[in-house]
């Protein structure tokens, strides 16, 4: 056998050409035999043991494939090394391979620290505060700075060129680089403002009109911030627009506890009159009014008591009015409203009044954040004061509709003039 193998390679020997294409065939099934080896069992291998630790196990390490893609290093490392020695091969072609293979090396490397860096992300997003201090940003610069190298690093191999070479041409380039990465450098400068000054964070209700954004923010990157609307959709913002462009946070009024209810009822001015002793006596039957009735009551005593002689014309006293007496059935009803928050400002105000009516304007916060709630609450509050309105002689003002038009018509002539005067029918 052994001087089999010896004639064989002898008269290989003198087949320069076939001997060269035996050796690089050789290489390269010892380059695919090293890649199944390390993948079907050095990997696999690695994988239990990682599997075994907190990181591995959820599965980051082998869905982000950095120990597969570094397993791809050995083969490259066979052939770079091997074609060197294969006899007969061109000195052109040994340099190109090493520079090709070296090249991939370099790239397979960058690719793997970027798919560290994305599991260090999603470690740290673990972390109960990391929506106050998301780092994607700063991760995003620091893959750019290494893919910035690895590109350098390529070019240097694949040109057989040292990287300083390169590196020195970049001082000229400089302008170009800051023109073409400008939205990057503003991106970054953006992004640290952002946290610094803890603008935003993951989680934020954000509403940005000018960019029909209005929902939960639910991602933070170096060039976008993305915001879920409250349809479900997904609106992309550049970072930088956070800061020259307006918006409104809503998280204070989340932290706050406590969410506005800021809503007027629009009262007939026509239906505001003062109280007969009937109407007054019929008020308080309402618990909530006892208080202020009796306050009243001595209060303008009082002052009507003053006026002597000129007291005895009802014109020249002070009375109680029926609006007045509903603005204070509204505030205590509202002090007592368990969903009412009471250490937060609480007013019950009028406004200048309109054409459409006497604004009387609720201004209060509820004692929850949350938005079914609030809107419950606001919704059974009006209910109950749009109710109660005829007890105090109170219209609701209303623009006249075809129905009421209808009524007129329908009514007898002597009503239409008596209740609408100014309608030609």
């Amino acid at each position: 056998m052994p001087n089999e193998l010896n004639t064989w390679m002898e008269w290989l020997e003198h087949q320069p050409q076939l001997l060269t294409f035996s050796a690089t065939l050789a290489l390269i099934l010892a380059a695919w035999l090293s890649n199944w080896i390390v993948k079907r069992i050095l990997v696999r291998a690695i994988y239990r043991v990682v599997g075994a630790t907190a990181v591995g196990r959820h599965g980051q390490i082998k869905q982000s494939g950095i120990i597969k893609r570094l397993s791809h290093i050995v083969p490259a490392l066979m052939l770079s090394s091997g074609v060197a020695v294969v006899p007969g091969m061109p000195e052109a072609v040994v340099t190109v391979t090493q520079n090709v293979c070296g090249a991939f090396i370099v790239l397979t490397i960058a690719l793997a620290i970027a798919a560290l860096l994305d599991i260090l992300n999603t470690l740290y997003q673990r972390r109960p505060n990391a929506h106050l201090k998301p780092i994607k940003g700063y991760l995003q610069v620091v893959k750019i700075a290494i893919f910035a190298i690895a590109t350098i690093l390529i070019v240097a191999t694949l040109i057989d060129r040292s990287p300083l070479i390169l590196l020195s041409g970049l001082g000229a380039m400089a302008a170009v680089l800051m023109l073409i990465f400008q939205d990057t450098l503003l991106s970054l400068v953006a992004s640290v403002q952002i946290s610094s000054s803890d603008i935003i964070r993951v989680g934020d209700w954000v509403e940005m009109p000018q960019l029909n954004a209005d929902g939960d923010v639910i991602d933070i990157a170096l060039h976008t911030v993305k915001v879920q609307n409250w349809d479900k959709t997904i609106t992309t913002i550049p970072t930088k627009r956070f800061i020259t462009d307006p918006f409104k946070n809503w998280r204070g009024m989340q932290e706050s506890g406590g969410r506005r209810i800021k809503r007027a009822l629009y009262l007939d001015q026509t239906s505001v009159h003062f109280l007969s002793d009937e109407e007054i006596a019929r008020l308080r039957r309402f618990m909530l009014l006892d208080e202020y009735l009796d306050r009243k009551d001595r209060e303008l005593r009082e002052w009507n008591q003053k006026l002597a002689e000129h007291g005895k014309q009802a014109v020249n006293t002070r009375r109680i009015t029926n609006i007045g007496s509903f603005r204070a059935y509204v505030e205590h009803y509202l002090r007592h409203n368990p969903n009412i928050h009471q250490h937060m400002t609480l007013l019950v105000r009028q406004l200048s009044p309109t054409a459409d009516g006497l604004p009387l304007e609720i201004y209060c916060f509820t004692n929850t954040t949350a938005w079914n709630a609030y809107e419950g609450i606001q919704s059974d509050i009006f209910d109950h004061l749009l109710a109660i309105l005829p007890e105090f002689g109170l219209r609701v003002f209303q623009h006249p509709s075809g129905a009421d038009f209808q009524t007129l018509r329908e009514a007898s002539p002597t009503v239409r003039r008596q209740e609408a005067p100014f309608i030609q029918v």
